[in-house]
């Protein structure tokens, strides 16, 4: 199963593929780190962000999208950018696609019970990654 972490971050949708191959998590190496959403968006550009998400999922056989839930208010609220981007996530037809939101509370104490294999400075991954690689790995738990 390849999961695809996701942070939506202001009008970035931040990703980290991650499949687990007989036991072990594998980080397949992936072009795209994140993909945008202009923020003077039109309906197309938003058809448009869909349309190149769903073909990243295809391109790489991700079966499985861990999203990081943003709160809708308060200190950390989300933008209302990111959850547009967030729709059109969600709203991807591909059949074999299954998108799940995950809230702070259960990667937390995910985390707590099944610790990073890995620490994540040895993943090679970009540190604006983090968050998505987390979401990646708790989904690719939840998944299991």
């Amino acid at each position: 199963m390849t999961v695809c972490g996701v942070e939506l971050s202001g009008s970035d949708a931040v990703i980290c593929l991650l499949n687990m191959d007989r036991g072990q998590f594998n980080l397949p190496d992936c072009k795209v780190r994140k993909l945008s959403l202009p923020k003077n968006h039109s309906r197309d550009d938003l058809k448009q962000f869909q349309a190149n998400f769903a073909e990243l999922q295809a391109d790489y056989g991700v079966t499985h999208v861990a999203i990081k839930e943003r709160m809708p208010k308060g200190k950390f609220a989300g933008g209302a950018i990111s959850f547009k981007m967030e729709a059109a996530i969600q709203l991807i037809t591909e059949p074999e696609l299954t998108v799940t939101l995950l809230p702070p509370t259960l990667i937390k104490s995910t985390l707590a019970s099944n610790p990073l294999p890995i620490a994540f400075a040895d993943t090679g991954l970009k540190a604006f990654q983090e968050a998505a690689f987390t979401a990646a790995y708790v989904g690719q738990l939840a998944g299991q």
